[in-house]
């Protein structure tokens, strides 16, 4: 692999080429978790659209979104008939702090359960619970955790389902003294949002150093620092 092929293939953004019929000749690293989750029909389909009507390249700033990716952009090009590529530009999905995040070992499926148990209680709500089993202790401000995560239930309490999914973020990390952590999400989705209490909630996590992405899934990004 030349130098110039790794800078795509380890490229943050995902990198496409497809045959005039849809067929992936090629991709990087990233692209293989983007098509891992969606359909490369939908990726080709992008492609197509955004394409210029003459033989080149062309850039658009769009905003897209594919589950937990997000993005702002695509370039898409081709100089033949026979394939044509593409580049979606992936949206930063959390502010990352300088400031390496402090508290105490915790088992982060207790303090999930120990919330969704709290807002069961005075709601009809069904809880659907999709965890992924091995994250291990970590360390967070589990009061602070606790505030953040009842605040992020509540703007979904009177949907008929609340989703909580558990997963870890595939080859994303952040760096605190030189160090670096792989990073886990906890997901919380429902059909509509409280929108007064979704605004109480950006007040609440504007300086907090937790990770918080707001969009119509509300995701707390954490680090696995587990000493």
């Amino acid at each position: 692999m030349t130098f110039e092929q790794q800078w795509i293939e380890y490229d943050y953004n995902p990198y496409i080429l497809f045959t005039s019929e849809g067929k992936v000749l090629s991709l990087n690293s990233e692209a293989q978790f983007l098509l891992s989750s969606f359909n490369a029909k939908e990726i080709f389909e992008l492609a197509t659209t955004y394409a210029s009507i003459s033989f080149g390249f062309k850039t658009t700033f769009i905003d897209l979104e594919f589950g937990r990716y997000k993005f702002f952009g695509v370039t898409v090009g081709y100089e033949n008939e026979d394939e044509i590529g593409i580049k979606l530009y992936q949206t930063p999905s959390f502010k990352l702090s300088q400031k390496c995040p402090t508290g105490e070992l915790v088992n982060i499926y207790t303090l999930v359960d120990l919330c969704i148990s709290t807002n069961s209680i005075n709601s009809t709500a069904n809880f659907v619970k999709e965890f992924d089993p091995t994250i291990p202790e970590i360390i967070v401000d589990s009061n602070e955790f606790i505030k953040i995560l009842n605040k992020i239930y509540a703007c979904y309490i009177n949907n008929e389902y609340i989703y909580t999914k558990i997963y870890y973020r595939v080859g994303e990390h952040v760096k605190f003294d030189n160090k670096k952590y792989s990073l886990f999400a906890i997901e919380i989705a429902g059909e509509t949002k409280d929108k007064q209490r979704e605004t109480e909630l950006h007040t609440m996590t504007k300086n907090s150093d937790m990770f918080i992405d707001i969009q119509s899934k509300i995701t707390i990004n954490l680090p696995m620092i587990i000493s």
